[in-house]
Formats: structure tokens, C-alpha cells, sequence
């Protein structure tokens, strides 16, 4: 799997311009390391996922420290992709049960939670930041900007992953509590579900504001906002009579 990264070069290593351009197109280091599981921090994981959902702006902090620590925007620990995933399974179970999946069935569903909802949409997501934000929002060059402002992919991954754990506490646990809720047929029921979906989506909208707001070479970052404008009017069109989780669960699981 080819995704591009920006590896940094140094000079001591003596490689030439065609092993920068090969590292670039190294897979992660967030990535590589994921079966490194003795190595991964799961206590700063878990604080991560808590403020992620009471303080989002306090972890992104963090990153200026790590950039002056490891030279990269981007975590290089895995060890809040291994929870979330973690957390898939275990909702990918309560579905299961809730829709009176076999056992065998489990493990389809939770594959396809992982890969597709979580991992593959992050990859199509991260790919789109990064070349829009590299190609739209970055401040002009200067004698005061870092010869390295651009953003890289995995960091653009890290956002994603990040405004992912709240859109998943309400579309993954939060609706299976509300199941039989916003499964009847009537306006109010209609009203909670497709509320639910308002907040989920705008909350990862602002989730990915956050993360490359956080970012100093970025300007116009409030762009990254504009997805609520459509999100809030198909909101108020829903209100007429569509109900997004009816629609939704029942593409999902038919």
C-alpha cells in the first residue's frame, strides 16, 4: 500500500533525491509500527479519546510538541487506531445481536466496520485534506515560514482519526441504544434520529477544523467549515419526512 507521506531527509544519511522521493511514498510510520504492540502507549491513547470527545482543542497541543520532538506533525504510535478498532468490535457485537446476526456473522461485520467505515474512508478523506490543504490553504512563503509547511498525509489521517471517535460514539452507540427510537414511524422519532446524524457529521466537520487549524502555516482554515452549510440544510429537508436512519440501517444491514 503506496500512500504519500513527507519523510524528512537528512543529509547525514547521504541518500540522493530518488530515495526522498521513495520515502515519500513509504507507507506511515503509524502504520508500520502497528504490529509493534508492546511499544504503543495505550494510557496516552485512552486520555486522547476522553478530551477527543470533552476538549477536542487540548490534544491537538500536543502536537507542537511532537513536531519539535520528532520533526513530523503526525503520531507515529498506534495505539488509538488499535482502540478504536477495539471499540468497532465491540460494536460491531451489539449490532450484531441487536439485528440477530450469527456468530459467524460477527466477524464480516466487524471487518467491514474497520476496513471500510473506518480505514478506507480515512484514507479517502486524509488524501482529499491533504491536497486541498497543500493546495488551497497554505500561507504565502516567507523568510518566517519553515522550508517544511506543508501537511503531511498521515497527519491529514491523524484528523481524520480523531474527529472519527466522536462521529462513532453517536452513530455507532449512541443510535444502537436509540434503535428502537428512531426506527418508528412517526415525526418526533424521525426528529431524534436524523438529529443524531446533524450532530455526528457536524461534529466531525469541526473535528477536522480543529486538526489542521491547529496547524500554524495554514491560513483560511474556516473553509474547512462550509460542509455544515449542505449538512444543516439536507437537515432541515429531512424534517419533511425522511428518515436518515431508516435509510441508513436499512442499506446497512439488508
Amino acid at each position: 500500500m503506496m500512500l504519500p507521506t513527507n519523510a524528512p531527509y537528512s543529509s547525514e544519511d547521504g541518500r540522493g533525491s530518488s530515495s526522498r522521493a521513495s520515502d515519500s511514498l513509504r507507507l506511515p510510520v503509524i502504520f508500520r509500527r502497528l504490529h509493534r504492540v508492546q511499544q504503543m502507549d495505550f494510557e496516552v491513547a485512552l486520555w486522547q479519546l476522553t478530551y477527543l470527545c470533552l476538549a477536542p482543542r487540548r490534544v491537538y497541543r500536543n502536537v507542537y510538541f511532537h513536531k519539535q520532538t520528532k520533526n513530523t506533525w503526525a503520531r507515529d504510535d498506534p495505539a488509538i487506531l488499535v482502540l478504536i478498532s477495539a471499540c468497532i468490535c465491540v460494536a460491531a457485537v451489539l449490532w450484531g445481536i441487536a439485528y440477530s446476526y450469527s456468530v459467524l456473522d460477527f466477524i464480516p461485520l466487524a471487518f467491514k466496520m474497520i476496513v471500510r467505515d473506518f480505514l478506507l474512508s480515512g484514507v479517502i478523506m486524509a488524501t482529499i485534506l491533504w491536497f486541498t490543504a497543500n493546495r488551497l490553504l497554505l500561507s504565502p512563503p516567507s523568510h518566517s515560514t519553515p522550508a517544511d509547511s506543508r501537511v503531511e498525509w498521515a497527519y491529514a489521517f491523524d484528523v481524520h482519526t480523531n474527529a472519527f471517535f466522536p462521529l462513532f460514539l453517536a452513530l455507532y452507540i449512541a443510535q444502537l441504544f436509540l434503535l428502537k427510537v428512531v426506527l418508528q414511524d412517526n415525526w418526533i422519532c424521525l426528529w431524534v434520529g436524523n438529529t443524531l446524524y446533524l450532530a455526528a457529521f457536524a461534529q466531525y466537520t469541526y473535528g477536522i477544523y480543529l486538526g489542521l487549524n491547529a496547524l500554524p502555516f495554514l491560513v483560511r482554515s474556516e473553509l474547512l467549515l462550509s460542509p455544515l452549510l449542505p449538512i444543516f440544510t439536507a437537515y432541515i429537508v429531512s424534517l419533511l419526512g425522511f428518515n436518515i436512519a431508516q435509510t441508513v440501517l436499512g442499506y446497512y444491514f439488508q
